[in-house]
């Protein structure tokens, strides 16, 4: 059975608000709140893939620590731009 856009994007909306660490709650929940809903149906399933890395490798990415996998850069850049003052100061 394949789920609705609808119950994909709060499944991701819950899943970005409950991770490992509690800096990434608060990054992929503000990036969930800000883009889920106008995300393509490619980028979404991109987001679900993303949400299946180690939350410590994520947070490195976001915060330039190191590098994005190619298949994530794009995604990754966007989420960094909404985790100033979270990641790094402002």
């Amino acid at each position: 059975m394949t789920e609705s856009r609808d119950t994909a994007e709060r499944r991701l909306a819950m899943r970005s608000m409950r991770r490992g660490i509690k800096e990434m709650d608060l990054i992929l929940s503000d990036f969930a709140g800000r883009h889920l809903a106008v995300l393509s149906d490619d980028e979404l399933a991109l987001y679900d893939q993303l949400l299946e890395e180690n939350d410590h490798d994520i947070y490195a990415w976001v915060n330039g620590q190191t590098e994005a996998p190619s298949l994530y850069a794009a995604m990754v850049a966007q989420i960094a731009k909404g985790a100033k003052g979270i990641v790094r100061p402002r």
